[in-house]
């Protein structure tokens, strides 16, 4: 859930607006006042557009400032607390990294290992171990552990109000309908705290978590994706997706603007 995007959005959907001429006798006067007239609508324009952005990505800040704020961003939806299908029986809790059992982040990361550090390794991105646990220990990380009888962890989505997600199942747990669930979540989440995309990244050569995004959850490439900024082209090994909550919904007839990077060329 991606406060960066909130404000990519709202900036792109300003419009420039026009400078004005004088006219004097049905043609352009083009004497000293008209120049310093130009100068001053420019100016004026700039400080107005300066002030709506600044304006916008305060509503922003406030937004995820609010969100981050929650003792447990679940408590709104108590029929989400639990999991029972497919042969599970598992409670799901939302935690805040820093109210978590170290315990319990340590065995995320090494799930996320598990599973994950071949992926990055056929990538260019790479297995860099420090920099993962310490994206795992931010203090802006927020988990959603669903847990067994035992109240053994099974599965976790790693998440922030300002950045991508990611989500990890133990191979017991999997094709049982639990990642959409964990998933389905996440976007409740994102609506009630008024985010405007849930957005995460995949990799190319990860077939079927790509599938899984693309066609179970209908997620689409994202605008900021190298794919459609067109910044690498299709050199990058990696696609961002999303899905738009009802606060980020495009009004009919309009469209954002690209070109922006997704954060390969940085």
């Amino acid at each position: 859930m991606d406060a960066a995007v909130d404000r990519l959005i709202t900036q792109q959907q300003y419009s420039t607006g026009t400078i004005g001429v004088f006219l004097s006798g049905g043609s352009i006067r083009h004497g000293s006042g008209t120049k310093m007239g130009r100068k001053s609508n420019r100016a004026k324009e700039k400080k107005a557009r300066r002030q709506e952005e600044r304006a916008a990505m305060d509503a922003v800040c406030a937004k995820v400032e609010a969100a981050n704020k929650l003792d447990d961003p679940l408590a709104a939806f108590p029929a989400f607390k639990k999991y029972d299908r497919n042969g599970l029986n598992l409670q799901i809790e939302c935690k805040r990294v820093n109210t978590l059992n170290p315990l319990s982040v340590e065995w995320a990361f090494e799930l996320t290992r598990a599973n994950m550090q071949t992926l990055y390794e056929q990538s260019e991105w790479g297995w860099k171990e420090r920099e993962k646990r310490d994206e795992m220990n931010d203090e802006r990380a927020w988990y959603l552990l669903a847990r067994d009888g035992d109240s053994a962890p099974v599965a976790f989505s790693h998440f922030r109000f300002d950045v991508e997600c990611g989500e990890e199942l133990e191979s017991r747990v999997r094709r049982k309908g639990l990642g959409k669930f964990l998933i389905q979540i996440l976007q409740l989440i994102a609506n009630s705290t008024q985010m405007k995309k849930v957005m995460l990244t995949v990799f190319k050569h990860n077939h079927g978590a790509y599938q899984f995004f693309r066609e179970a959850l209908q997620f689409e490439i994202d605008e900021t994706s190298p794919s459609m900024s067109g910044c690498c082209g299709d050199d990058c090994s990696y696609e961002i997706l999303s899905r738009r909550t009802k606060h980020g919904e495009t009004p009919a007839g309009h469209t954002h603007g690209g070109g922006h990077c997704g954060g390969c060329c940085h």
